[in-house]
């Protein structure tokens, strides 16, 4: 914690890490949210297994400094730390890993982890109305808001747009290398006017690493979001509207299972 002088304030430091089917990121953030430390950029371990990418995450935060709380985006479906799926990371070797326990015990800091375009949606939403959030990454992430409140996460990107095509196969980074920027352009258009029928947004925010490739003309209420709010997002990942998902009893629901 950094001490305050003059206030006697004592300010809590985020480490905010995403964890990406191509890239691991990382930074430390204050209370308004910048970067104090970082952000530092590593590729994802190939195979991507939860042993590499915890060793991995170990040593780049060990570059960064002192923080007090951790949160982390994860590119899957995830409840109250613990991971269900992992789509974009290619092994399923993730499913029931509990990488918030595991990264507290490593790090002895608290950890709260999130699906990581909800945690992009906390860095770029504005708290009012019905607000949808993209990725466009490795896979396309999806998550919705309504006035600031986040919704139960939906694996959009596994739901088919086509026969036998799902949304990542449909615009994830495969499907832009194969096809081209101008092809994949057209798909986003599609994606778009898909999405104000389906979920009638109030704001559609793109982001992601691959949105800045994003040329068409887009309608007035969906905005580019930058691809830094997956880092910045995680310091809202602590507000107390948040700690719903992250309950002993929550907690305790889907160890059941364990």
């Amino acid at each position: 914690m950094n001490a305050n002088a003059r206030t006697g304030h004592t300010e809590q430091m985020t480490l905010a890490i995403d964890i990406g089917g191509s890239h691991l990121k990382a930074a430390i953030l204050d209370e308004s949210g910048a970067m104090s430390s970082g952000p530092v950029r590593v590729k994802t371990p190939k195979p991507a297994t939860p042993e590499a990418i915890v060793a991995t995450l170990m040593r780049v935060t060990h570059r960064l400094g002192q923080f007090d709380r951790v949160s982390i985006g994860f590119p899957g479906v995830v409840r109250t730390n613990f991971i269900l799926t992992a789509p974009n990371l290619g092994t399923k070797a993730w499913r029931d890993f509990r990488l918030g326990a595991v990264m507290t015990s490593n790090l002895g800091k608290p950890v709260r982890v999130l699906n990581d375009a909800s945690i992009q949606g906390l860095g770029v939403i504005t708290g009012c109305g019905l607000e949808c959030v993209l990725t466009m990454g490795t896979g396309m992430g999806f998550a919705l808001f309504q006035d600031g409140e986040i919704a139960p996460h939906l694996e959009l990107s596994q739901h088919p747009i086509r026969t036998h095509t799902t949304y990542d196969d449909h615009v994830g980074k495969a499907a832009l290398e194969r096809i081209g920027r101008r092809r994949w352009n057209k798909r986003i258009g599609k994606i778009i006017s898909v999405l104000e029928t389906v979920v009638n947004y109030d704001t559609l925010f793109i982001g992601g690493g691959n949105a800045k490739l994003i040329d068409i003309a887009l309608p007035a209420n969906v905005k580019l979001a930058s691809n830094a709010a997956g880092i910045t997002g995680g310091l809202r990942l602590w507000d107390q509207r948040m700690d719903h998902a992250f309950t002993d009893r929550a907690a305790a629901f889907y160890a059941l299972s364990d």
